[in-house]
C-alpha cells in the first residue's frame, strides 16, 4: 500500500505540497515551452530578415521577478511547516530504538523486546531513534512518508501515527555495500488491543503471525540445535554474524568454538580461548571483552540457561 493516503497522520500533508509543487512544475514547463515555440516561429529570420533592437520593459521584468519568488516563498513556507511538524513528536509517543547495519533492522522497544520487524498499534504515536554500528543507511518508510538517515555515532529520529491496519514495506536509501539491496524490513500495523497483548506477553513470545520455536522444533530436526537456531534467529544474532565464514558486522560463528581470539577488556588485549565459559560470559556480558578489530554493538541477550547451551551445542558443530 505505498500510496495509501491514510496510512500515517503526515502522509496528507507531504502528498499536498509534493502535488502542489508538480503542477507549478508542469505549468511552467507547458508555459516556457510554449513561449518558446511561439519565439522561433514568431521571430523566424524569414519574417524577421533586419534584426531588431528590443528595448527593456520596467514591469515585466517586475513582474518575472516578483511572481516566482512569491511562488519559492510559499514552497518554503509549506515546506518548513511540515517539517517543523515533522521534527516534532508528541510527548506520549512510543519511544523504539532503530538500528541499522550491514544488512538488517533490529528494533528495541522500551519492555526491552527485540525483533526484526517494526510492531506498533494502530492510531498510536511512535517515535523511532535511529542509529547505526557500521556506516550510513537510510531508514525509510515509503508508504509513510518518512525518511531519515542512520549516522554512525549519531542518533536521528522520526515519528508517526500510523492510521491503517496492514503491512508496510521498510528500505534503506543509501547504497551501504554489496547486499544492500536486500536490507529491508516491515512495519507491521496492529489493532491495540492485539499489540499490547503481544507487547506485555512473556518476553519470548512470538510476534502474531510468526510462528513459536517450539513449533520450529516439533517440525523436525535435532531438538537442541533446532532451538539454538531459532534462538539466534528471534534475537538477531544472525543479522551481524555468519555461520559461513562471510564477513559480518560481527566475527563470524564458524570454526569459533575453541579458537584463540584477541580481545580488548578494560583497555589490554589478552587472548582468550572460545570454550563454554568465554561463550556464555560473551552472550551474557559482550561489553566486557570485545573481540579485536569489531565494533562494540551487541546488547546483552536475556537467554536462560537451557538456550545459552543450546546456542553453545550448536556453536561446536560450525566448523
Amino acid at each position: 500500500m505505498p500510496f495509501d493516503p491514510h496510512a500515517a497522520g503526515i502522509v496528507e500533508r507531504v502528498d499536498t505540497i509534493f502535488l502542489a509543487i508538480l503542477a507549478l512544475c508542469v505549468l511552467f514547463l507547458v508555459g516556457i515551452t510554449a513561449t518558446m515555440v511561439y519565439f522561433v516561429i514568431r521571430y523566424a529570420r524569414k519574417r524577421n530578415p533586419v534584426g531588431e533592437d528590443i528595448e527593456g520593459h520596467a514591469w515585466l521584468e517586475v513582474t518575472w521577478t516578483v511572481i516566482p519568488l512569491a511562488l519559492f516563498m510559499g514552497m518554503f513556507y509549506f515546506g518548513w511547516t511540515n517539517f517543523e511538524y515533522m521534527r516534532n513528536p508528541p510527548r506520549d509517543a512510543m519511544v523504539v530504538l532503530g538500528t541499522g547495519r550491514q544488512w538488517a533492522w533490529s528494533f528495541k522497544y522500551p519492555s526491552g523486546r527485540i525483533t526484526d520487524e517494526l510492531y506498533v498499534a494502530l492510531g498510536e504515536p511512535v517515535r523511532v531513534e535511529v542509529r547505526s554500528l557500521d556506516v550510513i543507511h537510510g531508514f525509510y518508510i515509503p508508504a509513510f512518508r518518512v525518511k531519515v538517515d542512520a549516522v554512525p555515532g549519531k542518533n536521528n529520529f522520526l515519528w508517526f501515527t500510523p492510521e491503517a491496519p496492514g503491512t508496510f514495506d521498510i528500505q534503506c536509501t543509501v547504497i551501504c555495500g554489496v547486499n544492500h539491496s536486500f536490507m529491508l524490513s516491515k512495519v507491521h500495523v496492529l489493532s491495540v488491543p492485539e499489540f499490547k497483548k503481544w507487547y506485555f506477553a512473556d518476553e519470548n513470545a512470538p510476534p502474531p503471525g510468526k510462528e513459536p520455536a517450539a513449533a520450529k522444533e516439533a517440525a523436525g530436526g535435532a531438538p537442541g540445535l533446532a532451538s539454538a537456531r531459532a534462538v539466534l534467529d528471534s534475537n538477531l544474532c544472525l543479522s551481524c554474524h555468519s555461520v559461513d565464514g562471510t564477513p559480518m558486522v560481527g566475527p563470524t560463528f564458524k570454526g569459533l568454538y575453541g579458537a584463540k581470539r584477541l580481545v580488548v577488556a578494560r583497555g589490554r588485549t589478552t587472548e582468550v580461548v572460545a570454550d563454554d565459559a568465554y561463550l556464555r560470559r560473551a552472550i551474557l556480558d559482550p561489553a566486557a571483552e570485545i573481540v579485536k578489530g569489531y565494533p562494540a554493538a551487541m546488547d546483552p541477550a536475556a537467554l536462560t540457561d537451557r538456550e545459552i547451551e543450546d546456542v553453545i551445542a550448536y556453536l561446536k558443530t560450525l566448523r
